[in-house]
Formats: structure tokens, C-alpha cells, sequence
């Protein structure tokens, strides 16, 4: 990371880019109209880090949720809770800001935390996918197959992995040269809108990039559903109702968190959305990077008993 800071500054510093900084126009309107949106977000980001943060502490207390399946689920919420902030706190600042800048380096820094932290996050979503596949598919196996040293293990390969996606291609993004304008029309920095503001087109590049976002979200997608055909296939197979619906609980929060950020995520990077407005683009982005790390507490913890007992504790400790 450090060689990664030092390497951005450096391209800053050369004669490759004359563009010092960036406007980033976030949502237009009226000093009122910004006003109540800052108000708006910053109540929104408020709640996603208490409820994240309060899964992750209730995680961490009770000793009853020390299992892979939610130990899965307090590190997925500890990575939300960084996601939402690569994005948030300065879109909050912007709203009160009048000129609206971003520093050269800050902007390719927030555009490859946010690519790296949701990459993470699919990463995150496929192998709680393979550990509710093994519970309900190898329920006699599972505790000599998903240990604590493997579940870690998975967990530390989702971050190195999620964090060296994109590492390439921001470097080489940002060595494209920037001459002017430096105006993007979005809340955060994005690839394209970035590719338009260059001097210098660089096909293979955005290429190179499309390809990698399209194969990480089908790949993990796939991965996903698979996982999921195959656990229906052994559901439907249990004799009693009630076995059945105990299964069908325990996946039902994951699948609706999945549907929700990859739904999203082909609506924006999967799809053609170049020709789609500024406005539409926001609100799909708006949608997979804020409102869904704001759901997901309230996702996990109205679908699951153990999830609500272990809150209550918590609530009560504090």
C-alpha cells in the first residue's frame, strides 16, 4: 500500500498530468436542497457503521456466534463499514463544499479503495455462499471442513485478492495524461468518467478493466448461484417442512443481500450504461455503495434468532 501511495504521488508530480485536481459535481441543486442531502447521508452513514459495527461487537461477545457462518458475518460487516466510508465521508463534505474538489492523488485513491473494498465484498459474498453450501449439502463434514484456521484463511484471501484486482489498472490510469477538464459529473471517482477526462485515449486500458469488473461479477456470481442450485436440490430432498424452512432461513438474508449488490453491480458495470443519464448512474451507484451496506444489518439481523438474542446482549452491555 505504501509502495502504492508513493507510486501515485510520483505520477502526480510529473509532467504527464496538468490537472492538479478534480470537481467532482455530486447532486446538483439549491443550498437547501444540499443542506438536507447532507443531513440525509449523514443520518444514512450514521446508522450502516452502528449496525455493522454492532454485529461485528456482538460477533466478537458471544461466544454462542463463534462459528464460521457468523464469523463470516462480523468480518463481511467490518467490511462494509470501510466500503461505505470510502465514499461517504467525502460526498458529505462536497455537499457543504462549494468548490467541490478532489485532490489528484485522492481521487485515484478513493477509486481504487472503493474497487478494491467491493471486490472484497463479492469475494466475501461467494464464500459465505460455499459455507451455507457445506452446512446444508455436508452437514456431517462441515465441522472437519470449514475449521476456524480455514475460514480465516478464506477470509485473508478475500482481501489480498479484492486489493490486487484492480491495483494494475489504477496505476495505469493514472499515468494517463489529464490536461483538462476536470469536471466529473458523479459523487465519486469512476473509471469512465475518469477514461473521459484524459487527453489521450486509452482503449486498451478500458478494455482491460471492463473485462476484469465483468469477469469478477458473473465469475462470483456463478459461483453464487451454483452454490445455491445445488443447496436447493438438497433442501427439497429433507422429508420434513419444518427442516426445510430452518434451511431456507439460514440462506434467505444472504441470498437477499446478494441480489440486492449484484443486481446493482450488472446494472452498472455489466450493461451498457454509457448512454444512460449522469442521474441514473448515480442512483445504481448510490444504490450497491450506500443503501446496501445500510440494509444489510437490518437483513441479517430480522431473519435470524441468534443474530436478534446476541444484539439484545449487546444493547444491554452498552
Amino acid at each position: 500500500i505504501s509502495f502504492f501511495f508513493k507510486t501515485l504521488e510520483f505520477i502526480n508530480n510529473s509532467e504527464t498530468s496538468t490537472v492538479m485536481e478534480f470537481v467532482l459535481l455530486g447532486f446538483p441543486g439549491c443550498q437547501e436542497m444540499q443542506s438536507f442531502l447532507f443531513s440525509l447521508f449523514f443520518v444514512i452513514y450514521v446508522f450502516t457503521i452502528i449496525g455493522n459495527g454492532t454485529i461485528v461487537f456482538a460477533v466478537r461477545l458471544d461466544k454462542r456466534l463463534h462459528t464460521p457462518m457468523y464469523i463470516l458475518l462480523g468480518k463481511f460487516a467490518f467490511l462494509e463499514i470501510w466500503y461505505v466510508t470510502s465514499t461517504v465521508p467525502n460526498m458529505l463534505v462536497n455537499f457543504l463544499s462549494e468548490t467541490k474538489t478532489i485532490s489528484f492523488v485522492g481521487c485515484f485513491l478513493q477509486f481504487y479503495f472503493f474497487t478494491s473494498l467491493g471486490t472484497t465484498e463479492a469475494y466475501f459474498l461467494c464464500i459465505m455462499a460455499y459455507d451455507r453450501y457445506l452446512a446444508i449439502c455436508h452437514p456431517l463434514h462441515y465441522p472437519t471442513i470449514m475449521t476456524p484456521q480455514l475460514c480465516y484463511i478464506l477470509m485473508s484471501s478475500c482481501w489480498v485478492f479484492g486489493f490486487l484486482s484492480y491495483s494494475v489498472s489504477t496505476v495505469q490510469l493514472s499515468q494517463l495524461p489529464f490536461c483538462g477538464p476536470n469536471i466529473i459529473n458523479h459523487f465519486l471517482c469512476d473509471m469512465d468518467l475518469l477514461m473521459a477526462l484524459s487527453c489521450a485515449p486509452a482503449p486498451i486500458t478500458e478494455i482491460i478493466f471492463h473485462i476484469l469488473s465483468s469477469l469478477i461479477i458473473i465469475l462470483t456470481l456463478l459461483y453464487i448461484c451454483g452454490s445455491y442450485m445445488l443447496l436447493l436440490i438438497a433442501v427439497l430432498k429433507v422429508p420434513s417442512a419444518a427442516g426445510r424452512q430452518k434451511a431456507f432461513s439460514t440462506c434467505g438474508s444472504h441470498l437477499t443481500v446478494v441480489c440486492l449488490f449484484f443486481g446493482a453491480l450488472l446494472a452498472m458495470y455489466v450493461s451498457p450504461t454509457t448512454d444512460n443519464p449522469a442521474a441514473i448512474q448515480k442512483i445504481i451507484t448510490l444504490f450497491y455503495s450506500v443503501v446496501t451496506p445500510f440494509l444489510n444489518p437490518l437483513i441479517y439481523s430480522l431473519r435470524n434468532k441468534e443474530m436478534k438474542a446476541a444484539l439484545k446482549k449487546v444493547l444491554r452491555i452498552e
